[in-house]
């Protein structure tokens, strides 16, 4: 864990005589009823008055309307004292005639106005086909309706779900990867692996959301697709990943002090900054890229998988994140793969029509992954990259990482069936 940072100590006032002032003494100054305090962070000078919505409204210009008019009838008054009656009358028929001319006006708007509500008026046979077209499609048989208990739960947004779910598939079209290594001279896969380790670590001390995790390496390698870097600043690329993300992801960020701290002070603050303009700007400040974590909470909703087959699957699915060979996949397929390879390392069936519907794929789609996947488990592990496994291995996450994979035969036979 970060150390404590030490708080600024408070200096006891003095007097210009150089004797301490008792605190009883100084009495705090009685501000204005019509002054507002300033905070810190306010410029400096003196506080600006204002009513609430006054500067970002109309209020300020009717007010002062209202004022001149005020100003205008009191000198109207000071002019009409000393004029004759007759003077008097003329000006009343010349207030009438204006006022009969501004109630006809009136009139007429009236008019246009119901004219125009009537014309908008929407037939009964337009609303009839419009509610038609409104009505949900129904689901195809042997298919559960997922989000039905939700509908009293406001955070899960189940009415908006299968929208939202489908508007992210879109967008995993348009944050396909290349083989950007290729284009890097002075880097490595290994390299990136290592790096990746590194930023699992610090998404576990700093107990930032899965989300923030996937979501900075997704930064780190959409970057790397359209910069050329040297090895110097791939951890400064790390790190301003991060807190990018935990700015996109979390509700109280780490400061900027402390990913200066984590990376041992090898950065400036101001290379930091740098680098984090840099990356919005090369990413077009489009940072909502869809991650494998979001689709695997939905999809383990739809097999109603417990939390300890969901850890599993979440596992595979961060022992990914390290492998260049999984960039190119896309998220809602490596999703459903963990979880179809999870379901059969705890052999609880397959892939059924409720899976099928919501993630778009068969299982047959899937098995080509599901092999790629298993072997990473088989394979011996790195020793450079102990982050995920290490991770995994802790009874907080079911120890998981000590479950052993399942033999290739016995998978193929799995789906053959």
């Amino acid at each position: 864990m970060l150390p404590h940072r030490h708080s600024r100590t408070v200096l006891p006032k003095v007097s210009r005589t150089g004797k301490p002032i008792a605190a009883e003494a100084v009495q705090p100054l009685k501000e204005d009823c019509g002054q507002t305090k300033r905070s810190p962070s306010s410029p400096q000078g003196a506080a600006k008055k204002r009513s609430a919505f006054g500067d970002i409204t109309n209020a300020n210009k009717n007010q002062q309307l209202l004022q001149k008019k005020k100003e205008g009838q009191k000198a109207i008054v000071k002019k009409t004292k000393n004029v004759a009656v007759s003077g008097l009358l003329k000006n009343n028929e010349i207030n009438v005639k204006r006022t009969q001319r501004k109630v006809a006006i009136l009139d007429v708007a009236v008019d246009v106005v119901k004219e125009e509500k009537v014309s908008n008026e929407v037939k009964p046979k337009e609303v009839k086909a419009k509610a038609e077209t409104c009505v949900e499609q129904p689901l195809p048989p042997n298919v559960e309706d997922i989000d039905k208990d939700s509908l009293d739960d406001p955070f899960s947004s189940s009415e908006y779900a299968m929208d939202i779910f489908a508007y992210m598939r879109e967008r995993e079209e348009k944050f396909v990867l290349s083989n950007y290594m290729e284009s890097q001279g002075d880097i490595s896969k290994e390299m990136r692996a290592i790096l990746v380790d590194w930023m699992v670590e610090v998404q576990e001390n700093f107990e930032l959301n899965h989300e923030t995790l996937y979501l900075a390496v997704k930064l780190v390698d959409h970057y790397l697709a359209v910069s050329v870097i040297t090895r110097e600043k791939l951890q400064l690329i790390g790190s301003t990943a991060v807190l990018i993300a935990s700015k996109f992801e979390e509700r109280c960020p780490p400061c900027l002090d402390d990913f200066l701290y984590i990376c041992d002070d090898a950065y400036k603050r101001e290379e930091l900054v740098a680098m984090e303009m840099d990356i919005l700007q090369k990413l077009n400040f489009d940072i909502n890229i869809p991650v494998p974590y979001r689709f695997l909470r939905r999809f383990g909703k739809c097999a109603h998988a417990s939390m300890e087959t969901l850890t599993l699957a979440r596992y595979i699915c961060e022992l990914t994140l390290q492998d260049y060979d999984f960039v190119q996949e896309s998220a809602s397929k490596m999703a459903a793969s963990c979880l179809l390879l999870a379901l059969k390392m705890k052999e609880l069936g397959g892939w059924t029509t409720t899976l099928q519907h919501y993630s778009g794929y068969q299982a047959m789609d899937l098995l080509p992954l599901v092999k790629r996947l298993n072997f990473l488990l088989i394979c011996q592990p790195n020793e450079k990259l102990k982050a995920v496994r290490s991770k995994y291995s802790h009874r907080v996450f079911f120890e998981v990482a000590k479950l052993p994979p399942l033999d290739v035969l016995k998978l193929e036979e799995s789906f053959q069936s």
